[in-house]
C-alpha cells in the first residue's frame, strides 16, 4: 500500500515518519503549501525539508522542526526558546539561571551538565555596541532586553551542549551574522521579516483564543502553533496561553 510516510499511533496522537527522501521531498511540499506553514518556508520545499532534517537529528518532528527552526541562507538555526528547550531535553542537563540587569543592561548565564562545573557566558550592552548590534534595525530597536539575554544563553548552551545543537546556533544570532559571512537573511523584495507579535493583537486575540480551548475546539499548543507563523510569542505570551489549560490566569 503506497503511503506517503509510516503512522505510528501513539498516546498522544500519531507521527508521521517518511521512509526515504521521496517521502520526505513530497511532505516537504506538502507542509509548505499548508497554512501552518511558517511565511519563511511558505513555497519552499527546499527549506522545509532541510529543516526537517535538521529537526530529525536533535529530535524535532517534522511540523516541530518547521515552527522552531529557521534556514538562513540554507544555513539551519533555531529560535532561542526552542534552543533552551532541546537543551533542558538532554540526559546530561544540569540546570540553567539566567538573569539580566537593567541597570547595566547586562544578561548572565549559567549552565551545567549533571556532576560537571557551572559555565557562566554574560552579553551585555557594551559588548552588543562593539558588536555593531546595539539599535540596529529590527528587534535591536524594538527589544533589546529581549536580545540580550537571548544572546548570552545561546553561547551559554552552544558551549556547554555541542552535543544537543549538533552545531544549531540560535536564529537571533544567524540574523546578525554580516551579509559579507553568507548567512544573513535577505527577505524578498516588500515582504518584512518576521517580527515579535504585537501585545495589541495578543490582547485583542486572547479571549477568543480562551474560548476556543474551552470549547475543544484547539489546544494551547495549537494555538502557539498558530500564532507564532505571524510572529514570535514572548515566554511571558506563551505562559499565558499554556495557562488556559488548566484555567489559571497568567
Amino acid at each position: 500500500m503506497n503511503q506517503l510516510a509510516t503512522v505510528n499511533k501513539q498516546a498522544s496522537g500519531f507521527d508521521l515518519a517518511p521512509r526515504n527522501i521521496d517521502e520526505a521531498m513530497k511532505l516537504a511540499e506538502m507542509i509548505c503549501h499548508s497554512e501552518l506553514a511558517p511565511k519563511n518556508f511558505k513555497g519552499k520545499p527546499g527549506d522545509t525539508l532541510v529543516a526537517m532534517m535538521m529537526g530529525n537529528e536533535v529530535g524535532l518532528n517534522p511540523l516541530q522542526s518547521i515552527q522552531n527552526i529557521a534556514v538562513i541562507n540554507g544555513r539551519p538555526s533555531v529560535w532561542g526558546d526552542a534552543m533552551l528547550a532541546l537543551v533542558q531535553n538532554h540526559p546530561k542537563f544540569g540546570g540553567i539561571e539566567e538573569s539580566f540587569d537593567k541597570n547595566t543592561m547586562t544578561a548572565t548565564c549559567t549552565v551545567w551538565r549533571k556532576n560537571g562545573p557551572k559555565h557562566t557566558q554574560t552579553f551585555s550592552k557594551e559588548t552588543a555596541e562593539k558588536a555593531g548590534l546595539w539599535g540596529k534595525q529590527g528587534p535591536w530597536q524594538q527589544y533589546p532586553e529581549r536580545m540580550i539575554p537571548l544572546r548570552a544563553r545561546g553561547f551559554a548552551l552552544r558551549n556547554q551542549f555541542a552535543d544537543a545543537l549538533a552545531g544549531l546556533i540560535s536564529r537571533e544570532e544567524a540574523m546578525d551574522i554580516p551579509v559579507d559571512a553568507g548567512y544573513t537573511e535577505q527577505p524578498a523584495e516588500g515582504v518584512q521579516a518576521i517580527a515579535y507579535y504585537p501585545q495589541s493583537d495578543f490582547e485583542k486575540n486572547f479571549d477568543t483564543w480562551s474560548d476556543a480551548i474551552k470549547q475543544g475546539k484547539a489546544t494551547p499548543e495549537r494555538i502557539i502553533s498558530m500564532v507564532s507563523s505571524k510572529g514570535e510569542l514572548t515566554e511571558r505570551q506563551k505562559e499565558q496561553i499554556l495557562n488556559l489549560k488548566t484555567g489559571e490566569a497568567a
